[in-house]
């Protein structure tokens, strides 16, 4: 009292960081200290927003003004009323739901947060997205209220309460030791950042480099806080072009082109513009540069981060266990609760136990405990006596038994649940499934197997809403066993004879039922619950709450688990407690009716969540009548979510007027495995409320308690949850996968009880149960603290003063990145405070993390609202990495929006968690909007490899080899003889063998159409030669394009260009449905060749004239044009013989994979030595068969088509490739029809057979002799889903057979395609091909061929390379199966006169076998040079003539441009050497260069071909260092943005990269050339033109 004789009130204010500060005053002396108060306030400078201050100043002032103070409400000093109303007007003007998740508290600290970046205008490129690919789902009308973001329906409610700025810099954990841990220790909680960020946050800001020279890693080094910025990269960038005219270039040459450059970028461009605009928006670094180099020795691959010495450490002493207080003894406790519910129903019969709401909200019926104990009795009864024989019963006490009552229908589950106690069986209370594709549904079929379930209790109408089959017969769900259902209600129930009466027995150790539990991995398991605990708890909880009989409870949680079962089901019943059980679907229609139930039925206890709190808020805007007087405890059973503060909070400050006292608001903290763990006991009238904790986040990403002083936007509020339960011991544990150690005092960990009220094992899983109910705490020694087993409860905790258990988050909703753990739901709280009206539909927002490369990374998903652009879209996401960023300091993976309603949910509405996670890793989310941020939180990547300057030189290095044992990289074939001219050989065979066949050419049907003796082909070519001697005017050495079909016509064009003198240019026609793609290229080639003639067929000539072909090219400017169908019967006067055999022979033009058309000279003596070394490795002579599926236009494949049948004098069966497209069965049907025994193909004909005949080879050996060659019996024949005629038809039931295969050669240009090659052999050994059959050959435009896979050589060997030593042009052999291990096959035999040197292309000194390098041919059938240079001498000697720089300085060697190396095998080749094999690994200008280190496109695409089933092909190129990747979408557009992380994730796994930008396209977008290769640079062109008509491209930012 003061001097005035007034009683006062004690006030503590924790206001300053060391002190608690408590005034004693009266009503007398209320504005003195008022005025001090203020004063105090407004002292924390820099500490508190004028908007926090008067928020805080009214609240604690409002129930006191009305003493001292007008009676109107003043704008400084709102009271509850105005509160409210402010709350009405806000529902009213938003009109939607997404109010509720409004936190003026959280939202103060996140937009204080946001506000650093508001300066810079958010320029970040939007990605590009056709408008089809955005599909809306339709909106569900009857989406509950209290639908939410979490994996419980609740979490979003919860959420949004945050903490106020004044809170974050005024509260503190009133606990001594706390603040003497803050004082004692020189960190801080913001020093933490630099863990993440890796620098300080004062370091300088480099200056903005222009756009040319920076675009080097230009996404690797991004800050959110600072809005995207860009570093200057060290790392070279190996960069390439596209050349649009024919002419070599200096490999390892630096090459510019215009769209190198960002201002080279067409100003039209769309996804140009858009990295343009990226470029000018990165700014700054995130973090510094790497200036260290990647080791090749080194084992490990993840940069792992050096420790922060900064980083706040626990530093109090080693916890001691908390004690509960004692459980008392009462008299009239039953000794089991079925005892409880017996003796109610006998003395207390009419006695309400339940009283049930209809969907309107009033009364449906009330359950006597009379009837509750006379219909348990029935089904006791019914279950162990009724459902089989007396000899066979279905059910034995002890079985489980699983219980499917929806939550609208509470009194049918009492009914159940006591008559599964009564008859001794187990009860298994499960949601009801409402499909058979339910969420989760599949974890509820594990958990019932687990606990050997069959027998499922239900009510009739829920029978009769489950999903059926046809016949009537309840689904099998998915995942469940074999299940009996059985309907318990009353009609169906037997009622038991006088004299039977159930067992109930005295609560012992067995099971008495299984509450199931969902863990973070979505694994559902059930928890056993022994009779003794279920009963021991019902006592403890009494106690707690200090239940009474009679009392009347209302309770809003689901009956069937939780705190819903533990009080309003077991514990009421213990005490005869009414329970009203509002059901979740009265909930939806009326918030407001449990509180109406409070107040109509004076209810003494309110059991709700904190979304219950917030609805009734939201609508007590039309119940002013409304008193909550009676209530003397409101049980918030998420109490222990430290974002649950605000939900209370607020509901109290509305509701306090209508008689709702501060003191009876009672959190509690719960466990599925230790049930109630702590719970806040009501609070005397007038009494201070507990103090409440401000916390780091900082320091709690750490595990270490720190108050928050320094960062007020990083703040955590924490609420206690009341003392441990009656009866517990409480200990905390750190949080490791190492052994149970004590926790210290100021240090988070997990909460463990020993308690007789817990559960006591996962029912049939006894390993997991030893972890989590058998655990013995261990000391900081390591020693055993003693031999009490505790229970894991899966809190994060600490204990503050007075023993006060304060939880910080869950276990399961922990994140563990880079070394910290942040809270998931602390990231929601910060997500849905960024202004998620516009976008987010309902606050639904799940948080989980997803492992890529050695750590979990943070994903986020949202459920967007349907009237969100994409551009408030796409803002609100980047606001959000921000806010996160800057609150949390850690960097989101990937942020996704998803249509409104697509998001599993659980069966309360809220967001399953775990299936959401895997229709994410599956691809199964079908987002509309995604923004990746590799760059930003992937900092354990490799360290970026530097090359240093080499200081030896490559004698030192040849030298070094051979000290080392390595053999130097080089390779001979066989000898080689004299060469001969091959028109001489055609004219020889004409005279000497005239009726010899050397061609067959077949047509689809597989006719033959044409053929071709030595005679005829020299008498046809004789007629061209004449012909042109006549009409072209030519001279001896003019060029002439022969623009041909695949067929003889070509053959006999060629020769007789040779006749003439002339040199042939062989071109591939264009095609009539697509002259503007193909016509250019011929124009071009004519164009750079300066043919002075075309030779063609007469529809070809009508087509180059056309006027479709005149839109796009000169038609008017073409050479003199020769048709060649209807020749005069003319014999050249002479024929042409060259004078010497180095003269021209032809010119091959090819467009290589780099884009690059290039025409090659082929001389007379090149053609010839060429020819005789294919007919001695293939063994061809005159009376073999060879069948050729090949393009006949450049490279090896013209040489098969054109040549060779010529020289070695076999018949050659050709099959044009484009017949194969309507005939897939041609090929594979020839070579079985003439047995062929050797046989040429692309890549591109393997795959087509592959894909389009792999699942046809049962029906391709099905043998029927009796079809007649024209005959098609369509009832004998499957349904084939092919496009195949009816002819074809008829060849698959013939029959084929392949064994008569010796050698199927793939002619590339490129790496062996292994597992085409593998799958190939595989899908048709059963047709008899030999799996030795299939080989590759290798070719290259300096050389058109190198390997040939002959067939007196060995086998061809596969090798497996480790790809981390590939990468740094190391060959290291390693085990099948091996991590990061990469297949090789042998690119087939070297030819013989060829010789193949493995060189550095830098130093271009001879390399070890051990070494990657480029491959260097010397053979007389190497090109002699490019046909046009335009003055670049240099490149012609430098493709053609070049010279070691040490070893042979006097040979001339060719350059392939690819890498490979050699390899000295087991084998033994024809003469009895060891065999030494040619690995091709890839095109030297192809390679990316990318962190200093070379990466081959195959590589990356494989992987990500890998990714996802609907990725039908896909390709890699780089643009400034920007890793793009293009992946053709096979399946639905919905699916599109579902690769997006996918690429991501295996890039980042399997390649140690980060991809920059991620384009979506439709199937056949990719350009492929006739040898099936794909053509990278032709894609980036289009690209960066625009030209693509992408689904969806990406920026990962």
């Amino acid at each position: 009292p003061c001097e005035t004789g007034s009683h006062g009130f004690l006030f503590a204010l924790l206001a300053i960081p060391t002190v608690l500060i408590a005034f004693s005053f009266c009503h007398c002396c209320l504005p003195g200290v008022v005025i001090y108060y203020v004063v105090l306030l407004s002292s924390l400078q820099g500490d508190i927003t004028q908007k926090g201050y008067e928020k805080k100043r009214a609240k604690l002032l409002a129930c006191y003004i009305p003493h001292f103070a007008d009676p109107s409400p003043s704008p400084e000093a709102p009271g509850p009323s105005t509160s409210a109303s402010r709350h009405h007007r806000t529902h009213r003007s938003g009109g939607a739901r997404d109010e509720r998740y409004r936190s003026d508290i959280h939202t103060e600290a996140v937009q204080a947060a946001l506000a650093k970046h508001k300066e810079e205008k958010m320029a970040l490129p939007m990605p590009t997205k056709r408008r089809s690919a955005f599909v809306q789902s339709p909106i569900d009308t009857c989406t509950p209220p209290d639908t939410s973001s979490a994996s419980e329906d609740e979490g979003s409610l919860r959420r949004k309460a945050a903490l106020s700025a004044v809170l974050a810099q005024s509260l503190q954990s009133p606990d001594y030791w706390i603040n003497r841990s803050v004082q004692s220790s020189s960190t801080s909680s913001s020093a933490s950042s630099t863990l993440s960020h890796g620098e300080p946050k004062t370091q300088p800001q480099p200056q903005l480099q222009p756009a040319a020279s920076v675009l080097a890693d230009v996404l690797a080094h991004t800050r959110i806080g600072k809005l995207f910025s860009l570093k200057r990269s060290n790392i070279n960038v190996y960069q390439r072009v596209i050349a649009r005219s024919v002419r070599g270039m200096s490999r390892g040459q630096s090459r510019s082109s215009m769209l190198d450059t960002a201002d080279g970028v067409p100003v039209n461009s769309r996804v140009s513009t858009k990295i343009q605009q990226l470029l000018n928006t990165l700014k700054r670094p995130k973090r510094p540069p790497l200036t260290e180099f990647f080791l090749d020795d080194a084992e490990e691959i993840v940069e792992v981060p050096q420790p922060d010495p900064n980083t706040p450490k626990p530093e109090g002493r080693q916890i001691i266990p908390v004690k509960g207080e004692p459980l008392g003894v009462v008299s009239n406790w039953p000794p089991a609760l079925q005892a409880a519910l017996a003796r109610w129903g006998a003395t207390q019969a009419k006695s309400p136990a339940l009283t049930a709401l209809d969907i309107t909200g009033k009364p449906l019926y009330t359950l006597t405990y009379g009837k509750l104990w006379s219909r348990s009795l029935k089904l006791a009864y019914t279950l162990l006596n009724k459902l089989g024989t007396k000899t066979e019963p279905v059910l034995q006490p002890g079985d489980r038994v699983a219980l499917v009552y929806p939550n609208s229908d509470p009194g049918m589950f009492w009914v159940a649940f006591y008559g599964c106690l009564l008859a001794e069986v187990i009860p298994v209370p499960i949601e009801v499934p409402l499909s058979r594709q339910d969420a989760g549904s599949q974890q509820i079929g594990f958990l019932l197997g687990s606990c050997g379930v069959s027998l499922a209790l239900t009510s009739e109408v829920c029978l009769k809403g489950l999903p059926k089959t046809p016949n009537g017969e309840i689904i099998q769900f998915k995942g469940w066993p074999r299940m009996k259902w059985v309907v318990t209600d009353t009609k169906y129930l037997t009622k038991p004879s006088k004299d039977w009466q159930p067992h109930i027995p005295t609560a012992n150790t067995d099971t008495a039922y299984i509450e199931y539990k969902a863990s973070k991995e979505g694994t559902v398991m059930g928890v056993a619950v022994s009779k003794i605990s279920m009963l021991t708890h019902c006592q403890a909880l009494t106690q707690a709450c200090n239940y009474c009989e009679g009392e009347t409870l209302v309770n809003v949680l689901d009956c069937k688990k939780d705190m819903g079962l533990w009080h309003g089901v077991l514990t009421s019943v213990m005490n005869r407690i009414h329970t009203i059980t509002v059901p979740y679907a009265v909930m939806k229609a009326c918030p407001m009716s449990w509180v109406q139930r409070v107040h109509i039925h004076k209810a003494r206890v309110a059991l709700v969540k904190c979304r219950d709190l917030h609805w009734a808020m939201m609508a007590h805007k039309d119940q002013r009548d409304t008193n909550l007087s009676s209530i003397r405890m409101l049980i918030v059973a998420d109490g222990a979510n430290p974002w649950s503060v605000s939900s209370c909070d607020a509901f109290l400050n509305v509701f306090q007027s209508h008689g709702l006292k501060p003191e009876v608001i009672c959190p509690c903290a719960t466990s599925p495995e230790a049930l109630t763990v702590a719970i806040r006991r009501p609070g005397a009238r007038g009494a201070p409320l507990p103090a409440r904790a401000i916390l780091s986040m900082g320091g709690l990403s750490h595990s270490v308690i720190r108050v928050n002083t320094e960062d007020k936007n990083s703040a955590l509020t924490v609420q206690d949850v009341g003392h441990i339960m009656p009866g517990g011991l409480q200990l905390l544990l750190v949080l490791s996968d190492g052994p149970p150690q004590l926790c210290k005092t100021d240090e988070i960990g997990e909460i463990v009880i020993n308690s007789r009220a817990g559960g006591t094992m996962y029912y049939g899983l006894p390993g997991v149960t030893k972890n989590t109910f058998e655990v013995i705490p261990v000391n900081q020694a390591g020693a055993p603290i003693g031999e009490i087993p505790f229970t894991r409860t899966g809190l994060l905790g600490f204990v503050g003063p007075g023993s006060l258990v304060f939880v910080v988050g869950k276990i399961e909703g922990l994140l563990m990145v880079s070394g910290r753990r942040h809270n998931a739901d602390d990231l929601v709280a910060t997500a849905l405070a960024v202004e998620p009206v516009k976008t987010v539909y309902r606050g639904r927002i799940a948080v989980f993390s997803v492992t890529v490369f050695y750590d979990e990374r943070i994903v986020i998903v949202a459920e967007q609202r349907p009237d969100a652009s994409e551009e408030d879209s796409f803002q609100w996401m980047s606001r959000v990495l921000q806010a996160i960023d800057s609150i949390h300091q850690v960097g989101l993976y990937c942020l996704a929006l998803v249509p409104a309603n697509t998001l599993p949910k659980t069966p309360l509405g809220g967001i399953h968690i775990c299936e959401t996670k895997q229709n994410f890793l599956e691809g199964n989310l079908h987002p509309c909007n995604i923004l990746m941020c590799p760059h930003t939180c992937v900092t354990n990547l490799p360290k970026p490899r530097q090359k240093q300057p080499v200081d030896v030189g490559p004698a030192s290095m040849l030298v070094g080899n051979l000290v080392a044992g390595k053999r130097i990289a080089q390779a001979t074939g066989r000898e080689l003889g004299v060469h001969q001219f091959l028109s001489e050989a055609l004219q020889w065979r004409a005279q000497t063998d005239p009726d010899h066949v050397l061609y067959v050419l077949l047509n689809a049907k597989g006719v033959a159409v044409c053929t071709a003796t030595c005679a005829q082909l020299h008498k046809r070519a004789e007629k061209i030669t004449a012909t042109l001697m006549e009409r072209g005017g030519l001279n001896t050495g003019d060029n002439v394009v022969l623009l041909y079909p695949p067929g003889i016509d070509l053959i006999a064009a060629f020769y007789g260009c040779l006749y003439a003198g002339v040199i042939p240019v062989t071109v591939r026609p264009p095609h009539p449905q697509n002259l503007a793609a193909t016509l250019p290229t011929v124009r071009m080639i004519i164009d750079v060749s300066k043919a002075a003639c075309i030779l063609t067929t007469q529809p070809l000539m009508r087509i180059l004239r056309s006027r479709e072909a005149a839109a796009s090219v000169n038609v008017k400017t073409w050479p003199t044009i020769i048709d060649t169908d209807d020749l005069p019967r003319k014999r050249p006067p002479h024929i042409y013989k060259p004078p010497t055999a180095e003269m021209l022979a032809y010119l091959d033009f090819s467009v290589s994979t780099t884009g690059m058309l290039t025409g090659v000279k082929m001389s007379h003596a090149a053609v010839s030595t060429l020819c005789r070394s294919i007919k001695l490795q293939c063994e061809l002579y005159s009376s073999r068969q060879i069948a050729i599926c090949l393009d006949p236009y450049c490279g090896l494949g013209f040489v098969l088509w054109c040549l060779s049948s010529i020289y070695s004098g076999h018949q050659s069966i050709l099959i044009p490739p484009l017949e194969l497209e309507s005939s897939l069965p041609l090929w594979l049907s020839t070579l079985s029809q003439y047995k062929i025994r050797d046989t040429f193909c692309s890549y591109s004909v393997m795959e087509l057979c592959t894909k389009g005949l792999g699942t046809q080879t049962e029906i391709l050996k099905v043998r029927n002799t009796h079809v007649r060659t024209h005959t098609y019996i369509h009832n004998n024949l499957p349904h084939v889903v092919l496009c195949v005629s009816a002819y074809h038809l008829l060849l698959l039931a013939r029959g084929l057979n392949l064994s008569c295969v010796r050698s199927c050669v793939v002619i590339a240009e490129e790496r062996p395609r292994l597992a085409l090659t593998q799958s190939f052999s595989k899908l048709f050994k059963d047709l008899g091909l030999s799996p030795r059959a299939v080989s590759t050959a290798f070719g290259s435009r300096v050389s058109l061929a190198i390997c040939l896979q002959g067939t007196a050589g060995p086998d061809p060997s596969t090798v497996y390379v480790d790809m981390k030593s590939l990468r740094h042009d190391r060959v290291r052999l390693v085990e099948r199966g091996a991590p990061q291990s990469l297949p090789l096959m042998e690119s087939g035999t070297i030819l013989p006169g060829v010789r193949v040197i493995i060189v550095n292309p830098e130093t271009r000194g001879p390399l070890g076998d051990s070494h990657l390098g480029e491959i260097w041919v010397n053979s007389p059938h190497t090109a002699s040079g490019y046909y046009t240079i335009y003055g670049e001498e240099g490149l012609q000697a430098d493709h053609f003539n070049t010279r070691l720089s040490f070893g042979e300085p006097h040979t001339l060697w060719a350059r392939t441009g690819y890498l490979g190396f050699i390899k000295r095998t087991e084998l033994l080749d024809a003469s009895g050497d060891r065999h030494d094999a040619l690995f091709v690994v890839g095109s030297l200008d192809e390679t990316l260069e990318l962190r200093g280190l070379r990466y081959h496109p195959i590589d990356i695409e494989t992987s990500v071909s890998r990714a996802h089933r609907s990725i039908a092909e896909s390709a890699v190129f780089t643009w400034t260092n920007l890793l793009v990747v293009v992946a053709e979408l096979s399946g639905s557009e919905q699916e599109a943005l579902d690769l997006v992380p996918l690429v991501t994730n295996v890039v980042l796994e399997e390649h140690h990269l980060i991809v920059g930008v991620v384009v979506i396209v439709d199937p056949g977008v990719i350009p492929i050339n006739s040898r099936g290769e794909k053509q990278r640079m032709h894609l980036r062109d289009s690209f960066l033109a625009d030209q693509l008509d992408p689904i969806y491209v990406a920026y990962n930012m």
